[in-house]
Order: C-alpha cells, then sequence, then structure tokens
C-alpha cells in the first residue's frame, strides 16, 4: 500500500513537472512574426500579448477571441490573431494568452481559419 502511494506521488509529481516545462517552453513571439514565422511555429505553443479587439463566447463550446499588438499588417490581416480558449476576456483588455499555432483550420460551417491559436490559456499580463 504504501509503495503504491509513493508510486501515485511520484507520477503526480513528474506529470506537474511536465505541465511546468510545457509553459516554459512556449515561444514569445508578436503577432506579426507569428504570421511571417507560421510555417515554423505549426503545431508549438505560443505566447502572445496584446489587446482583445472583439470576443465571441460559447461558439462550438469555446470562446473566440480577436487580439491586436500593433505588428503586422491590417492590408493583408496579419494585425489580427483569432485565439480560441475556455477563458474569455472583454473588448479592451490587454492580455496575454498561451496556445498552440494551428494552419488552416476549418470547423465547418464557414468557419476556417488560415492561423489560429487553439485551446489558450488567458491571463493578465
Amino acid at each position: 500500500m504504501k509503495k503504491a502511494l509513493t508510486l501515485i506521488i511520484a507520477g503526480l509529481y513528474l506529470s506537474l513537472s511536465a505541465l511546468t516545462l510545457l509553459a516554459d517552453e512556449a515561444v514569445s513571439t508578436s503577432i506579426g512574426n507569428l504570421y511571417k514565422e507560421k510555417a515554423a511555429l505549426n503545431g508549438k505553443l505560443v505566447k502572445l500579448q496584446g489587446k482583445v479587439v472583439k470576443v465571441n463566447n460559447q461558439i462550438m463550446q469555446r470562446n473566440f477571441l480577436h487580439l491586436q499588438d500593433g505588428t503586422g499588417s491590417a492590408e493583408d490581416g496579419s494585425n489580427d490573431i483569432t485565439v480560441t480558449s475556455q477563458d474569455t476576456a472583454n473588448i479592451g483588455d490587454q492580455v496575454t494568452v498561451t496556445g498552440t499555432l494551428v494552419l488552416d483550420h476549418d470547423f465547418g460551417s464557414g468557419y476556417r481559419y488560415p492561423l489560429l491559436v487553439e485551446k489558450a490559456s488567458i491571463t493578465s499580463p
């Protein structure tokens, strides 16, 4: 019994350590650079800071937020990134977002995103 409990505790500790390492491995970048480096960052954990400019909560069991940080170009749309999360924020909030970059994601029904940060955590900087 004591050995089993020790193994369980050790397993939990290792799991928590792995989660901490994953958070530390996030690539901090700007929205403009995210578009420039999208091929290299596809599938990787990214960390962005910016201002929430649009919010659509509870669409397909997730919240959709648009984030801008003053980088990129409004002409080609590289100044705005869509983020999905179980967290939410208000328009005008300055936030830090950490999630996985996904290219060419099609949810169906007209919801297609050439660039998307998915399953993000959203915090105040």
